[in-house]
């Protein structure tokens, strides 16, 4: 009976329209899904919206803002399972919603209400009060208490230390559509000094650092800005929250944990773009990630390799170290004597993980330091806040995790050194003003290519390294071991025929070792071949698998491509970009030696009709985000700004749970901060991916690559390869026909069959209309690769109507002499197909 009644109750109500006032619901009132409540100045509206599945949600989202994104989620995790639902204040003064039969789906708080309603406030907090009642500390409920994935101006998370309750974002299970609780989440950790994780299920992926009473110590561009926007942070022994204001009401921004980018990020709305402008993010390079360089190391994104040792310490796997794997951090060269220890002054970093510090707000540096001194567990010191000149003390008694190094803009660390590792100053501190002084041993190996030095220690026989003895060139801090070892050698000019090539830094390794882990590079071994040479598959003695490329000796080109490529690639930090482990120089013999990529090239399996159901579309997705992930790096978050020039489904490798690396530097070029384009007489790349402007007149910039990816993002959709400019017919080519459909309403029939139909929708007409911009034929017309990563990441971006793409006609009228195979191989760590053009 009680059904009965709620149907005839749902059936009015769906047939009689309602009237209540825009923001607030009344006991009375009830709020169906086809009805909104909206703020008073209409910033946010509160309703009902669909994800996947046909499940039903009542959330939050910006009300003026088309397609604006959704805020907060009332039944994330408790889905309505049909399009019809109710929300009313029920019998027990509370919120509650429920289906057509009755049933419960979600409820805030009982309360003891005389006459509560229900009111959506600009700011966009959903709150229940006494009609009466407007004081925020008065509130019955609200939805502040709540977050979702976002934090709002002025909503708070952190912790109830009396009570215990804590309040957190998580992500969304799936970008855009499905708003259940996903895998990252943002967290305050309210022991020892606080400081916010993020979080990937169980495992910390970064550290904000601790609050230093301006930013957090790992956020140093964290600065009030021209939005008036004001950090909170406020602990006790009551409660630890965080949470920040903006001054300019007009002023739209959020602080939002995405499942989709694997990110912190705040947004601002820029109005004049229709854009979400991605401010700040986290983490945006290999130092963000959670102890990259494990104990006592520094992680230094300037430098490279990035992991550094302080003074007096000493990489404590060096084997992993020579690769380039930091993350065994670092171990004293000398034990500890209480009695004579001194202090090493590091300056700007971020300080070392504070769950388990000793703190006291009343002392000063120098109290701070005589504690730590004659506490002989105490490992390091430093000033609580860096407010008045420094404030309080911390100490830690424990290994030092999770430090960064910055060029300004962190805070002093002083570290407990033996006294035989520090130079004595008249305060009995070492003092330190720039990382390259506080390095002890930070790698090593130095590899001189033409007259680069390189230094080993005595494990070298594990990668095969021979035994030539020869000075080194350059100034290095070194132990007493080293010194004594006979472990330092270099390259020959003479035997490698280089010269003028830049100091790098790689580990060498011996040809021999290369031939034994290649079976003598076996034709059974061979993974691919490009333009400069062979791929082939390795193993090294202690396991480690490897793609060795062996520099055709017959090529041209070879010589500057292998420089080339050696010296980018080992700057270059990211995990969307396949990593180098070192090389070998040797007579007449070049080879580079990379990480192994069990799934080898995006080539070799999204144009194999027998292979490519292996990428459904969640994974094709992926590739397409992490592809851009690593461009954008390469653009813009790099301390290099590179150009790939290259950019193929072939020169996108994939590791073994498919998530996607660009590989091949050796058409790359270096940009200056300055330089936003090139232009070069010898047109180097592949039909079908080079811009019209690189292929006609030799100019290349940014767009250029974009223009690459756009092309690459329509073969990943497609499953189809663009056939490129010039051809016998006059069908259209890859681009033109993506044209035409998405002209013809028709986008959605480009989807490779072999996806099936498990896919949304909404996300693929979103990539093919990002892949469309980026391959507009004015460079000035395509977007940048952050504006394209904040399109493939957001349902809510608003994207320009893309204009037709270069070269997708017929026949182009563009004279152009090839002088090399067109060719596409199977797959390649840097395998090439070039084309050599004279630009006219």
């Amino acid at each position: 009976m009680p059904g009965l009644v709620f149907f005839l109750f749902w059936f009015l109500a769906s047939n009689i329209t309602i009237s209540f006032s825009s923001d607030t619901l009344t006991p009375t009132q009830t709020l169906l899904t086809n009805q909104t409540l909206v703020s008073p100045s209409q910033v946010f509206a509160l309703g009902f919206f669909s994800g996947t599945n046909s499940s039903w949600y009542l959330g939050i989202w910006y009300n003026n803002i088309s397609n604006g994104p959704i805020v907060w989620v009332a039944n994330r995790d408790n889905p309505l399972h049909n399009s019809t639902g109710f929300l009313t204040i029920g019998e027990n003064k509370n919120m509650v919603l429920t289906t057509p039969s009755g049933e419960p789906v979600w409820s805030s708080n009982i309360t003891k209400a005389n006459n509560p309603i229900l009111q959506l406030l600009d700011t966009g907090n959903l709150v229940l009060r006494e009609e009466n009642v407007t004081d925020p500390t008065n509130y019955l409920w609200q939805s502040f208490d709540y977050p979702t994935d976002t934090l709002l101006p002025g909503m708070k998370m952190g912790w109830n230390l009396d009570t215990g309750e804590e309040k957190h974002i998580t992500s969304w299970k799936s970008e855009g559509k499905d708003p259940s609780s996903g895998n990252y989440s943002f967290k305050i950790d309210p022991r020892g000094i606080p400081e916010i994780f993020l979080w990937r299920d169980d495992n910390i992926i970064y550290r904000s650092g601790p609050w230093n009473g301006e930013r957090f110590s790992g956020v140093p561009e964290m600065q009030p800005d021209t939005d008036s926007i004001t950090f909170n942070f406020s602990y006790d022994s009551h409660g630890v929250y965080y949470s920040f204001s903006i001054g300019n009401s007009s002023i739209l921004s959020r602080l939002v944990v995405t499942s989709g980018a694997d990110q912190l990020q705040r947004l601002t709305w820029v109005p004049s773009s229709n854009t979400w402008t991605k401010f700040w993010y986290a983490p945006k390079d290999q130092c963000d990630d959670y102890k990259a360089c494990g104990s006592y190391g520094l992680c230094d994104s300037n430098a490279s390799p990035v992991c550094t040792c302080m003074r007096g310490f000493s990489p404590k796997n060096q084997q992993a170290w020579n690769l380039r794997d930091g993350s065994d951090g670092c171990v004293r060269n000398t034990n500890l004597d209480c009695g004579s220890d001194k202090f090493l002054h590091v300056e700007d970093v971020k300080l070392p993980e504070t769950s388990s510090v000793f703190a006291n707000r009343s002392m000063n540096l120098e109290e701070c330091k005589d504690w730590c001194r004659r506490n002989c567990s105490c490992t390091a010191y430093a000033n609580i806040e860096v407010t008045n000149g420094g404030t309080g003390c911390v100490t830690w008694s424990g290994e030092l995790i999770d430090m960064r190094q910055y060029a300004s803009g962190g805070q002093d660390l002083f570290v407990r050194i033996a006294a035989s590792d520090a130079e004595d100053t008249a305060d009995g501190s070492h003092k330190s003003n720039h990382i390259g002084e506080i390095i002890g041993i930070t790698i090593s190996a130095v590899v001189v290519i033409v007259g680069l030095v390189v230094i080993y220690r005595k494990k070298r026989k594990v990668l095969g390294i021979s035994n030539v003895k020869t000075t080194p060139r350059g100034s290095f801090q070194r132990s007493r071991e080293l010194l004594t070892s006979d472990g330092v050698l270099s390259t020959n000019r003479e035997n490698s025929g280089e010269r003028n090539m830049d100091d790098i830094e790689l580990p060498m390794f011996d040809f021999k070792t290369l031939a034994m882990a290649t079976d003598n590079f076996s034709e059974a071994n061979k993974l691919g071949q490009g333009g400069f040479g062979i791929v082939y598959r390795g193993r090294l003695m202690e396991g480690r698998d490897i793609a060795v490329k062996r520099l055709s000796k017959n090529s041209s080109q070879g010589v500057e491509e292998f420089k080339n490529e050696a010296k980018l690639i080992v700057r270059l930090q990211h995990r969307n970009l396949v990593r180098l482990f070192g090389c070998c120089v040797e007579m007449d013999e070049k080879l580079l030696v990379y990480e192994y990529m069990e799934n080898r090239s995006l080539y070799s399996i999204l144009f194999d009709e027998a292979k490519k159901p292996m990428l459904d579309w969640n994974r094709r997705y992926n590739i397409i985000c992490g592809t851009a992930r690593g461009l954008l790096y390469l653009h813009h978050d790099s301390r290099l700004r590179i150009i790939h020039r290259d950019l193929k489904a072939s020169n996108v490798l994939l590791d073994s749970e498919m998530n996607p690396k660009i590989s091949d530097f050796g058409m790359a070029r270096l940009f200056g901060a300055n330089q936003t384009e090139g232009n070069t007489l010898r047109v180097v790349g592949t039909y079908g991916y080079m811009s019209p402007e690189y292929a006609m007149d030799g100019t290349f910039s940014v767009k250029s690559d974009v223009f690459s990816f756009g092309v690459l993002a329509l073969e990943i959709i497609t499953g189809k390869k663009n056939r490129g400019f010039y051809y016998s017919n006059d069908d259209m080519n890859l681009l033109g026909h993506a044209w035409r459909h998405w002209r013809d309403g028709s986008a959605l029939e480009l989807v490779d069959s072999s996806i099936g139909d498990s896919y949304s929708a909404s996300e693929v007409l979103r990539c093919i209309h990002v892949g469309l911009l980026c391959v507009q034929e004015r460079a000035e017309d395509r977007p940048t690769m952050s504006s394209v990563m904040l399109m493939l990441s957001s349902e809510s971006s608003l994207m320009p109507q893309p204009r037709n793409p270069g070269f997708s006609l017929g026949k182009n009228t563009a004279e152009i002499d090839s002088s090399s195979s067109k060719q596409d191989e199977s797959w390649s760590v840097n395998q090439v197909t070039v084309t050599l053009l004279d630009a006219r």
